[in-house]
Parts: structure tokens; sequence; C-alpha cells
């Protein structure tokens, strides 16, 4: 199937358009554009990229049950966190307690009791750590 071309009848000149400026030509005197000056740099309003400081409460509980009577501190109900982040955070609670841990169902799992350096690596990064358990 084939299109038909339309062809422009009459004497091949282009029709006239109107401008549409015409009418402020007869104003005169229009300021001119804005004055060259140094870019103006908005003032931020979003935390888009920054961390944030109110991250939400984490809870800190140490636990024993099931691991032959050794204790775990256990950091969890992170709320808006991906699984990398819980990774990243583990690892940098990992080193700074000189100890082992894992990301398991969403809680991060450091061994022994540190539930103290587990509150100020939280704390650093923003969330609301709050001891709970008995």
């Amino acid at each position: 199937m084939s299109r038909k071309k339309n062809k422009a009848t009459g004497s091949g000149e282009s029709p006239q358009i109107p401008n549409a400026f015409g009418a402020l030509d007869a104003l005169g005197d229009l300021p001119a554009g804005p004055a060259e000056s140094a870019p103006v740099i908005p003032l931020k309003t979003s935390k888009r990229g920054q961390k944030s400081t109110g991250r939400g409460r984490v809870d800190i509980i140490r636990q024993t049950a099931h691991r032959g009577g050794k204790g775990v501190t256990v950091a969890k109900n992170f709320k808006g966190i991906a699984l990398a982040e819980k990774q990243e955070l583990a690892k940098k609670i990992q080193k700074s307690c000189g100890v082992g841990g894992t990301v398991k169902d969403g809680c991060i799992e450091i061994q022994g009791d540190k539930r103290d350096e587990v509150k100020r690596i939280l704390t650093e990064a923003g969330f609301n750590p709050v001891f709970s358990g008995g």
C-alpha cells in the first residue's frame, strides 16, 4: 500500500506564516534580556544523596537461644533499608568489634555481647537504636 503525497497546488511558493512576535515590534522600548552574570546556585532543599539522620528505630537484643549457650547481639526491625546496606553495616560492626557476624532474615547478628558498640555504630549511621528484651 502506497500513500499518495499531497502536492502543493499553486505556483510553488511556500505559504506565508504570520509572525507570532509581530505585535511586540510595535511596543518598541522593551527591556533587553537578562544580563550575563555568574550562574545562580540554588539552595539545597532536598536531602537526596545524603545519609538520613532520622532513619527509624532499631531494636538491639542479646540472645542465647539455640546457640549452645553462647550470646549473640541481634539488631532487627530495620525499616526501609536494603539487604546490601545491611551487609555493609554488618561488616562495619564486625570490624569495629573484632568479632564475626552475619545477616539472617533481615537481622544483623554479631557474635558476643557487643550491644554498646552496635548502638554506637547504628547511631552514627542515623538510626535510633533501642535496647529491648530482658
